[in-house]
């Protein structure tokens, strides 16, 4: 029993100083896990979807369906938006909630 509990202690006091590491050295993420992949060119920029599903429902609304990539700076995560606007008017009608979008790691 007291085995069991000195493997726990020392596997708590091991986790703990990974997550320190991890987040105050520089570089140590990347070096270990790799380096997350390059942002897409297009950020920022609204685009119209006609070729999905989605897009094709909203023109038979009478809408169009515009997504695009958003980067949040501050909080380091890639999120999809998407939109629903007016043609004639260009107002926004709806919106569909926020979707986080992974970035996977490289290894290099």
């Amino acid at each position: 029993m007291f085995y069991v509990l000195l493997i726990l202690i020392a596997g708590l006091g091991f986790a703990i100083y990974l997550l320190f590491i991890m987040q105050n050295v520089p570089g140590m993420k990347e070096e270990r896990l790799g380096e997350l992949e390059p942002l897409p060119p297009d950020v920022g920029e609204w685009k119209t979807d006609g070729e999905s599903e989605a897009g094709r429902s909203a023109a038979q609304q009478g809408l169009t369906r515009e997504i695009r990539v958003f980067f949040d700076e501050q909080a380091g995560q890639l999120f999809r938006q998407v939109r629903y606007k007016q043609p004639t008017t260009n107002e926004v009608v709806r919106s569909e909630p926020d979707k986080r979008l992974k970035r996977r790691r490289i290894k290099r």
